[in-house]
């Protein structure tokens, strides 16, 4: 995944809360689209924008359920004040996470949470919340000491003595090292291999994308056009879109969307640490490098193109899964098991790559579906890299919903 192309800080701001109605707000989704505009502005392209977000809504997870104790965890809770601040709470623990994670933000942080206490009543109830949504942030933070991101990038680029490469080091080749939340190792749901150059599938799936991911292409038609564009969007708004579809319903509490959101950003930032490993185990062609060089393929159904170009900017990354297919599929599969038996509302979101515009499906198969068929319509992916990614994303979204979030601290 790439960084996106971002707008003016007031188009942006204003395009985020048209995600969702403002009237039924609550406090864990208004901080979460506060929470998410900073981190977009800040300029932190996709993997680390998710891993900020996973560190702010686990903090906000495990204040809310400090003081509401609405699900059963494997520690103690502290010892809270009755009447203690959910609100003030919340603020706190984003406060604390933002500051964190993004100091040469700290005008801005500072300013919104001033702003979110102003509408707090003052008491001990207001102060007990503040604390509890610090602790709660300590603790997240205190956890994670692990998850190192500042390791040494030691990539290698591939060449020969003397010959002239792109000089540019793909993204985060050191992601795979990290801790996950959920994953016992960034290897745990590693696909198996692409298919080998001299299959039919390769064929199938090299000439899809060299016919409808071009450019120019004249089969590719206005309708994928449009999804395209929607989905060159990589950051967590285009995502928590569509989780604002489901914390929007009525009867839900504040707790319930604090969990949903700890729980999907966890297994969102694990899917891009579970993806990376695969990327960079296979390290894969993409398609511009593969129908550019398709002479060297060893097959004859395979016709090179010395001037192809995909629709949108390849990211700089192997092909190897799709990983905006193996989010979605995370995402899919967490939202299923949230709604349950009960009828899934139409999920929608925005894009700031098309121009704000709002997309929407009735249920998560599509949602997926276009996701995968989108970064074959942009010309970055082959099918059956995006297959595949909606499996591992499942089974990794599966696993989250498995496995809950009893590894937080409390």
């Amino acid at each position: 995944m790439e960084k996106s192309k971002q707008h003016s800080s007031w188009v942006l701001f204003l395009l985020i809360l048209s995600v969702i109605p403002i009237s039924q707000a609550d406090v864990v989704t208004d901080w979460n689209i506060t929470a998410r505009n900073i981190v977009v502005e800040s300029k932190l392209y996709t993997p680390p924008a998710n891993r900020a977000m996973a560190l702010i809504h686990s903090a906000i997870y495990q204040a809310t359920n400090d003081i509401t104790r609405e699900y059963r965890t494997n520690g103690k809770n502290q010892d809270v004040i009755e009447g203690a601040s959910v609100e003030a709470a919340v603020a706190a623990a984003s406060y604390q996470s933002l500051l964190k994670i993004l100091p040469k933000q700290k005008v801005t942080i500072e300013a919104v949470y001033i702003k979110a206490l102003k509408n707090i009543p003052e008491g001990i109830g207001k102060e007990a919340g503040i604390a509890i949504g610090r602790n709660a942030a300590e603790a997240v933070f205190s956890a994670r000491m692990k998850d190192r991101i500042d390791q040494i990038d030691s990539y290698r680029p591939h060449t020969t003595a003397g010959a002239y490469v792109p000089t540019v080091i793909p993204a985060v080749p050191n992601w795979p090292k990290r801790q996950p939340w959920i994953l016992d190792s960034a290897s745990q749901f590693r696909p198996g291999p692409p298919p080998a150059l001299n299959s039919e599938r390769w064929v199938k799936d090299f000439n899809e994308v060299k016919e409808i991911g071009a450019r120019k292409s004249e089969i590719r038609t206005k309708e994928q056009t449009e999804v395209a564009k929607f989905w060159e969007a990589t950051l967590p708004p285009i995502y928590h879109g569509v989780i604002h579809s489901v914390a929007m319903q009525n009867g839900r509490t504040v707790t319930q969307n604090a969990r949903l959101f700890a729980m999907v950003t966890q297994a969102t930032d694990d899917a891009l640490i579970a993806v990376f490993d695969a990327k960079h185990h296979y390290n894969f062609w993409r398609p511009i490098t593969a129908i550019r060089n398709a002479d060297i393929d060893d097959n004859e159904k395979t016709v090179r193109d010395a001037s192809w170009t995909p629709f949108i900017p390849t990211p700089m990354h192997p092909e190897y899964p799709c990983a905006h297919c193996v989010v979605a599929g995370t995402v899919g599969a967490i939202l299923k098991a949230e709604i349950g038996n009960a009828s899934m509302p139409v999920l929608s979101t925005n894009s700031v790559t098309a121009m704000g515009a709002k997309r929407s499906w009735t249920s998560v198969e599509d949602f997926v579906q276009e996701v995968s068929d989108a970064r074959i319509y942009d010309g970055v992916h082959y099918r059956y890299s995006t297959t595949v990614g909606n499996v591992m994303g499942k089974e990794i979204g599966e696993l989250a919903v498995k496995e809950g979030l009893k590894h937080l601290i409390q």
